[in-house]
Parts: structure tokens; C-alpha cells; sequence
């Protein structure tokens, strides 16, 4: 009834707006193009009829649009951050769109009365001008910001963004966390519509895909405003990519560069060329870009435990000990990523009242990786007789151990390439709109995205043996596994065959996506400026992954490790430490060469991962925008959402027997209302305040009706079909102050009041509910919290220092410090009680970004800093068990030389630091995860023309 109600109240709205249209008369409307003296959009510009007391802010493509305008002449006022403002006389006629072009040309500005300082806008200027004009709370970064960090991708761009840290594989930076959210509690999408997931178990979309190459401007949202998706509980990040130029223009990119951990090369090209028709009417671009990285990783890893099992010659007995690592592994990996991207972007303006658009980005990354794992794991109780271990202090000093030796790989061919291969693809297609009718604007769009992941033929071939090891921890730290026997370690013909397999993976997401808003002039409080918007907007998801697994027994063909080819993986400059050695492992050609045919599939391995989700998303808002006073506005609205849900899972009995599948429906709906005030303290300082109400849906795994014993390892799956949406309830305060020399010192404050927040809950069953011979089996199942809360404070500083004397005037600095506090109730122990110790996951509590830089005629250099705190990422069945990502500390450096106004040669150096990935558990010294990446240097040519 509800929604009924609502859609009527939509469609009276748009009948009453073309009702307005027709009945106002004696008005025309003006339709705005902004360009530098180099013919570059200029988005984010301030424009105004003061006369009228109405204006506008020009977009990413530099226009505006005013509706409303008494027929006559009219003086627009055109302001821009550190620029001189410009004014044009324009004559607007009866139920007429006036076309204007206006272009903002270099100034002189005074500063202190002494120094004449000419400013030419930048990129940085475009960026903080749209961000001084938005009525909501962002962050907004130029592609010419961009440019000034060495970031080869859009996540390591992201993560100079205040507030903002990412999560690293491989050392890129991937997973984005807004405000201590979760990666998968934070949209992204290109050009407003919403980018799919290649992943299979969360909703994260893999930044490190897309190259910052390809895009004009990144803007997060971090209050959202009603015409937004709601699905943004930490935030939203929107992509703009590169538009059709005001006339021809190409540009490119060459490099080539080495990674120190592997001492291979790194090859990047790019290019983009666009221009407009004769008549201006046609516009198109076209730009691709590569980037080829051989590269790798050291890593060890380790599990912790305080228990110590063995027989005495009747009983195994448990008893407690000192923590110690119970498994060791250490793992050297090679990679290959190719990440490639094309986009087509075209524009038709068929009138000053219509243009229409169409907007293509296709991203391909090919991974193929190499992996060989030392894993070493202590024998089950039973196995570990008196005289085989020894407590030194109550820590377990010698101990058996099964040890394993795998070698990771894929077929040979020219994909593959005897490697693992992950085929990565996200696509995006987008046509649109632009109209004027008479006093209402409507835009829409209609898109389609896919995202997609495949790995196929994955190979393992893993050799097994067993033998006594010393369990050093004496740094914790850095744990080790030597065999208590150094010719144990390499002796081959006692690794004995253990399995050799094959894997196929395939995930895909796509999604639909359409809307459309319409906006009408209204001015409720007699200041000329206000609005009001409505639309709707229709979001249909389909997930699927599609998984299996086959074993092939050659144990008569290879039966040890003696038997097949081989490769020793020990390295003494290995990044962890000179003291791990990896031993001999199975050549990864060996393993592409195999015939493998016959296999026995290994359905535990992989019909859990198995499941389709429907997702269908119906959404309508509305919200007001007006001035108060000529200082005060004020935006307010409200959004409805509804979610229809369809999951199909597998319910698995006795590890390997499928007992047929499960499809269970869900739906809910959402009420979110938002308020934004922004009050203009002076011409450069703006206070904002905002209130808003936002949520985040379930990851398709959590929400899939599976059911799955595995009885060997007395263990139960369970999935949550009936988890609510988390939502949160959000508070913005922020205050911004923006120099003449274009820089900005902001502060702020944020609050969120979060409810249905999910975890996974760990127990242990009581009886046979799930079977026979279950009991004391541990049950996992994503279960909803009861809430949690997050305080935070951001403050940043982006300056030049132009009041410095002498060359010292040429430096600018850019830093931003973010703190967060964070607590969550409802999350129970592996006993079912309420732990009160913990904060919410992936909310790390300090984040810094910090660079200096120098900037003359012919030559530019930076040195940049990030910093993240460490932050609890999985929780465990107790505080023992819950795993931390530790702290990270990244310093990169750039520099630039600019031959002409067309070419200039770069150079960067990424992870000075040699910064690793680290997890620990419980606290800080027990590492369960250490990996370098070692650093990586490149140095290459760029060439831009264009022609205004």
C-alpha cells in the first residue's frame, strides 16, 4: 500500500511540474559552456545573475543549465577559486535556450600588496572549486592530482583521500575502507552507475582494476544526498571518466621501469585522442592504456595456538601451554599482471535543449601467478608419542611435524603460460541524456555492467613427508620452522606423492541499471536559488559462481618428489629474512605438461562456493534544494528503497553428497531521509552540516541458503538467507577555509549510529540436529550484531607556499590526519557470550596521507607518505583467535621534467619502505601473515597536445 501511495505521490509530481511549464510565461532558459584558455572544461564553477538572485554550478563537462530566466538582457557573474571573475551580457528570449561560451584566462592576483604571482588552472584548482560548490561533504581529486602521485591505479590514487585506506594484494592497492567501513559497506561506481563485483564471497569492487589513466576526476561522497544510491554506509566513490575535449586534442604515455624483488622489467603505454565536429555538435574520444608488471612475493605465515595434544601410551591428552605456532608455512610467489583498458566516450548535442550521450569503458587484467608453499604442520595427538616433543618454559621447543611441499601452476599454452591464470574483465556501458522543457530539467541514464572472474585448469601438485622440527619464536615476530634433521629438509625421496588437482573457477555479476530525474526551479524563501528534484531508479542484479575441483591419482607415475623435474626456490636475498629457505618444489613446467584427464571431482572443494542471487533494487526520492538566506542553504529529501531477493544454495551432506539445492526469498524496504545545511561563514570559507541515513545489503555468500557438514573436519557451514541490511544513521560536521593561491585547511567531525551490522558467529553444537555424529562439531553462520558506533575527526591542509621567499615559494604541502573510535555490541564468543572488547572490524583508528612538493618552470618533485593504523579485520570464536591487519607505512617518491609545453619525462619510485602485508593474531608480536613486495622504479615519456 505504502508503495502504491508513494509511486502516485511520484507521478502527481511530474504532472504538476509540466503543469508549472506550461502555465509560466515571459521566461526563457541558458544553457553554459566553461573552458580554460586552453579550451579544457572547467567543472566546479560558480555562476550568477545577482540581479535574479539565482545561479548554477558547472559539472565535470564544464556546463550549466538555468531555467527560469525573464526574457531581457542579464549579467552572468562567473567565479572561480584564485581567478579573476568574469562577466558576460546575455539576451535571453521567450521560451528560447541562449547558448553561451565562456573561458576563464590566467590572472595576476596581489598578494600582501608585495608579490605578483600569475596562477594557471590546474587540475587542483577544477578539483577543489567542485568540491567548495557541492552543497553535500566530498572529496574531489583532478586527474592532473592525480598525475602528481605515482599511482599507476584508481586505489592507490583513492587512498590519498582523507579518511580513506585500502587494503593491498600484491602490494596494489585494492579494497576500499571509507570512515572504518568495510570494503563491501562502500559503492563505486563510473559516471553515477554502479560497478559490479568479480568477487565471489563480498561485494568489493577491485580498485586496482582500473587504471588511473582513464579517468578525468574522482569524487567520494562521504555524506550522501537523496538523488544517491543509499547503499553508501561509509561512503560513495564516483568515477568520472575522460569526456570528448572542446577540439582536438591526443595525448600519450611511455614507460618502462624494473621490480626490485624479482629484478624484472615494467612496461606502461597510453593514449587518448578526441576532438568535436565542425559544428561542435559531435564529440568523441577514445583512449587506452596498458600496464605490464613482472613482479612477486615473499611470505611467511603462521597459526597460533594454546593447546598441546599427544598420547601417553592410553589416552591423548590436551593440556595448556604457552602460545606457540602449530603450523608454518613459507611461500615465494611469482607474478605476471597485464592490466589493460579501453573506453569510447561520444556526445551528439542535437539542440541548445537536448544532447545525449554514450559512455564505454571495457577493463581486462590478466594475473597468472606462480605459487610454492613450504607448509609444515604439527601431527594430531595421537600421532605424537612422549619422546617426541619437548616444553622448554611450557612452549612447545620440538615437535613432529607432516610437512607438505606444493607447487602452484596452470597449463601450458599462450594464456596460461604454465601459470595460475586469473581473468579479470568489468564492463560498463552507459547511454544518457541531457533535456530542457520549458522550465524542467531531466537527465537519464541507462546502463549495463559486467563483472567477471575466471580461473581456469589452476594446478596443484603437492609432495608430503614427516619429520621432527625446532620451533623457534623467539621472535614472535618472525616465527621458524628447521628441521630438527637438516637432511630431512631436502631429502627428496622421502616426500612421497600427495595429490595432484585441477581447479575451475568462474564468477560473473552483471547489472542493469536505469533512471531518471527531473528537476524543477522553486524558490520558497524569496532568495531566487532553490529546486526541487525527483526521480526513480530501477537497479536488477544477477550473481553467479560457478566452481569445481578434480583430483587425478599418479602416485604409480610420480610417487616421490625424486620422481619429476624440480626447481630449488631458496634465496638468500629472500625479503622476510636470510634464515627461511623455501627448499626443492616440482617444476611448474612439469605441472603444465601434464595430461590430466579422468579426474575424480572433490565436491567439499567447491559446492559450498556454488550459488545464483537475484537482486532487484526499485528506488524513488525526492528533495528540495533552497537558500535561506544569502548565506544559508539548506537540502532535504528523502529516499525509498525496496529489495526483492532470490538465493540458491547447496545443501551438503556428509562432506561430498549434495542433498539437493536451497532457494530461499527475501525482501525489505527503506525508508532514508537526509538534511544538508551549508552556510558561507565568507566568500572562501563554507560550513557544512549534514544528516543522513544510509545502509549496506549482505554479501551474496552470507545470504545463501547453504548447508554444508563437513564431517572430517567436524565442521558446519551455515548460510543466512534472513540477514537484515546494516544501517546507519550518520552525523557530518565540517568546516572549510580555501586560499586564493587555490588550497584548502578543512576540520571536521562525524558520527554513525550503526544497526544490523553482520559477523560471523562461531559455537559448537550440543546434539545431532545436524545429523548423526555432529555433536561438538563448530558451526560458522553470518549472523546481524545488535549495533556499533563510530566517531571520527578529519582535518587536511593543501597549500602552496607562495608567501615563502625565493625558490622556497615553489614548495606546497598536502596533508590530512583522520581518527576514528569505534565500539560493537551483540557479537558473541564461541561459548555464546557477549564480548565487549572489540571495536568494528576494519575500522582502523588513525590514517595519514602527507606529501611535499616542488614546482618551478621545468621541474616538479614529490615525496609522499601514507599511513594506516592497525585494525581488527576477522573476528575469532575469542580475543586469541581474532585477526588484526597491522599498521602500514608507505613512502613513494616522483619527479618530473618538463622538456616543452608537449613532452616532459617522469620518474617514480614506489614503496621506499619496502612496507609488507601483515595480519597477527590476538596482539601484535605473533605475526600470522608477513609479505614483501620489495620496490618498484619507473621512468618514462609524455606527450599532450591540443588544440583549443
Amino acid at each position: 500500500m505504502k508503495q502504491t501511495n508513494l509511486l502516485k505521490f511520484f507521478f502527481l509530481t511530474i504532472c504538476l511540474s509540466f503543469l508549472t511549464q506550461k502555465v509560466t510565461a515571459q521566461t526563457g532558459s541558458i544553457q553554459g559552456l566553461i573552458t580554460d584558455e586552453n579550451g579544457m572544461y572547467v567543472p566546479g564553477a560558480s555562476i550568477e545573475i545577482k540581479t535574479l538572485k539565482k545561479g548554477s554550478i558547472s559539472n565535470f563537462e564544464g556546463r550549466f543549465t538555468m531555467v527560469a530566466i525573464p526574457i531581457g538582457k542579464h549579467t552572468i557573474k562567473v567565479t572561480y577559486l584564485g581567478y579573476e571573475d568574469v562577466k558576460k551580457e546575455i539576451l535571453v528570449k521567450d521560451n528560447e535556450t541562449t547558448s553561451v561560451k565562456i573561458q576563464l584566462n590566467s590572472a595576476n592576483i596581489e598578494l600582501e600588496g608585495i608579490e605578483i604571482k600569475s596562477y594557471r588552472l590546474g587540475g587542483q584548482s577544477k578539483a577543489l572549486n567542485t568540491q567548495k560548490n557541492n552543497l553535500n561533504i566530498t572529496n574531489v581529486v583532478s586527474t592532473d592530482q592525480i598525475g602528481k602521485f605515482p599511482d599507476s591505479n584508481i586505489g592507490d590514487a583513492v587512498k590519498r583521500i582523507p579518511g580513506i585506506t585500502m587494503q593491498v594484494d600484491q602490494g596494489e592497492a585494492r579494497n576500499i575502507i571509507i570512515r572504518g567501513l568495510s570494503p563491501q559497506l562502500n559503492s563505486v561506481t563510473l559516471n553515477g552507475s554502479r560497478i559490479p563485483s568479480a568477487e565471489g564471497n563480498n561485494r568489493n569492487v577491485q580498485m586496482d582494476l582500473i587504471p588511473s589513466d582513464m579517468i578525468q576526476s574522482i569524487q567520494v561522497n562521504k555524506a550522501i544526498t537523496p538523488d544517491m544510491d543509499g547503499d553508501a554506509l561509509g561512503g560513495s566513490v564516483n568515477l568520472i571518466t575522460k569526456t570528448a575535449p572542446i577540439g582536438f586534442r591526443v595525448s600519450a604515455t611511455a614507460g618502462s621501469g624494473i621490480n626490485t624483488i624479482t629484478n624484472k622489467r615494467i612496461l606502461n603505454g597510453s593514449f587518448l585522442v578526441g576532438n568535436r565536429s565542425k559544428n561542435k555538435k559531435f564529440g568523441w574520444m577514445v583512449s587506452a592504456t596498458i600496464n605490464d608488471n613482472d613482479f612477486g612475493s615473499d611470505n611467511v605465515e603462521a597459526e597460533w595456538t594454546d593447546k598441546f595434544g599427544y598420547f601417553n601410551g592410553t589416552d591423548e591428552v590436551e593440556i595448556d601451554v604457552n602460545p606457540y605456532t602449530n603450523v608454518f608455512e613459507q611461500r615465494t610467489y611469482l607474478v605476471q599482471r597485464v592490466r589493460r583498458s579501453f573506453a569510447a566516450n561520444f556526445d551528439y548535442r542535437i539542440n541548445n535543449n537536448n544532447n545525449i550521450y554514450l559512455k564505454t569503458m571495457y577493463n581486462w587484467r590478466d594475473d597468472r601467478e606462480n605459487r610454492f608453499r613450504l607448509e609444515q604442520e604439527i601431527l594430531d595427538a595421537e600421532d605424537i608419542e612422549m619422546a617426541d616433543f619437548t616444553l622448554t618454559n611450557n612452549t612447545p621447543t620440538r615437535f613432529p611435524v607432516e610437512v607438505k611441499r606444493q607447487s602452484k601452476g596452470g597449463i601450458n599454452n599462450n594464456r596460461n603460460k604454465n601459470r595460475r591464470l586469473e581473468d579479470q574483465r568489468m564492463q560498463n556501458y552507459s547511454l544518457g541524456g541531457n533535456h530542457i522543457a520549458g522550465n524542467l530539467k531531466i537527465d537519464w541514464m541507462s546502463s549495463f555492467s559486467k563483472a567477471s572472474e575466471e580461473r581456469l585448469n589452476e594446478r596443484y601438485a603437492e609432495f608430503e613427508s614427516k619429520y621432527s622440527i625446532n620451533n623457534d619464536i623467539s621472535n614472535p615476530r618472525f616465527p621458524l620452522f628447521t628441521a630438527e634433521n637438516s637432511t630431512d629438509f631436502n631429502n627428496l625421496t622421502s616426500f612421497e606423492f600427495g595429490e595432484i588437482t585441477e581447479e575451475n573457477q568462474y564468477t560473473e555479476e552483471k547489472d542493469y541499471n536505469t533512471f531518471i530525474n527531473f528537476e524543477l526551479p522553486a524558490d520558497f524563501f524569496g532568495e531566487g536559488a532553490g529546486f526541487i528534484k525527483f526521480g526513480a531508479r530501477g537497479r536488477f542484479k544477477n550473481k553467479l559462481r560457478d566452481n569445481n575441483f578434480f583430483e587425478f591419482d599418479l602416485e604409480s607415475e610420480y610417487p616421490t618428489l625424486a620422481s619429476v623435474p624440480t626447481k630449488n626456490y631458496s634465496d638468500p636475498n629472500f625479503l622476510v629474512g636470510s634464515q627461511y629457505q623455501a627448499g626443492i618444489f616440482a617444476d611448474e613446467k612439469w605441472l603444465g605438461d601434464l595430461d590430466l584427464t579422468n579426474g575424480k571431482a572433490v565436491t567439499d572443494e567447491f559446492l559450498r562456493a556454488n550459488y545464483k542471487v537475484k537482486e532487484n533494487v526499485w528506488a524513488a526520492y525526492i528533495m528540495t534544494n533552497q537558500k535561506l538566506t544569502n548565506k544559508l542553504s539548506v537540502l532535504a529529501g528523502f529516499r525509498f528503497e525496496q529489495t526483492n531477493l532470490t538465493a540458491t544454495g547447496n545443501n551438503i551432506l556428509d562432506e561430498d553428497t549434495l542433498n539437493g539445492v536451497i532457494t530461499k526469498k527475501n525482501s525489505y524496504a527503506n525508508f532514508m531521509p537526509g538534511l544538508h545545511f551549508k552556510y558561507d561563514i565568507s566568500k572562501n570559507t563554507v560550513l557544512r552540516f549534514a544528516w543522513t541515513n544510509t545502509l549496506a545489503r549482505p554479501n551474496y555468500v552470507d545470504i545463501t541458503p547453504t548447508l554444508d557438514v563437513i564431517t572430517g573436519d567436524e565442521e558446519i557451514y551455515i548460510g543466512n538467507p534472513d540477514l537484515n541490511p546494516t544501517t546507519s544513521i550518520n552525523f557530518d560536521l565540517m568546516g572549510e577555509t580555501y586560499f586564493k593561491s587555490v588550497g584548502i585547511l578543512s576540520g571536521g567531525l562525524f558520527y554513525k549510529k550503526i544497526k544490523d551490522f553482520i559477523y560471523t558467529f562461531q559455537t559448537e553444537t550440543t546434539g545431532n540436529d545436524y545429523g548423526p555424529n555432529t555433536t561438538g562439531f563448530e558451526v560458522y553462520q553470518p549472523l546481524n550484531g545488535d549495533k556499533a558506533s563510530i566517531f571520527g575527526v578529519e582535518l587536511a591542509l593543501q597549500r602552496k607556499l607562495d608567501f615563502l621567499p625565493g625558490f622556497l615559494k615553489n614548495f606546497s604541502i598536502y596533508a590530512n590526519y583522520t581518527y576514528l573510535t569505534s565500539n560493537a555490541n551483540g557479537i558473541r564468543n564461541e561459548d555464546g557470550e557477549e564480548r565487549t572488547d572489540l571495536d568494528l572490524p576494519n575500522t582502523t583508528p588513525n590514517m595519514f596521507n602527507g606529501s611535499l612538493g616542488y614546482a618551478d618552470k621545468r621541474f616538479t618533485a614529490r615525496i609522499s607518505a601514507n599511513f594506516s593504523d592497525s585494525y581488527i579485520d576477522e573476528i575469532g570464536g575469542n580475543n586469541f583467535e581474532d585477526r588484526y591487519y597491522d599498521k602500514q607505512f608507505f613512502l613513494d617518491f616522483n619527479t618530473t621534467v618538463i622538456i616543452n609545453k608537449n613532452f616532459r619525462i617522469y620518474a617514480d619510485v614506489n614503496n621506499i619502505t619496502n612496507q609488507p602485508l601483515r595480519y597477527y593474531q590476538g596482539v601484535r608480536e605473533r605475526t600470522m601473515q608477513i609479505e614483501y613486495y620489495g620496490r618498484r622504479l619507473t621512468i618514462g615519456l609524455k606527450y599532450d597536445l591540443f588544440n583549443n
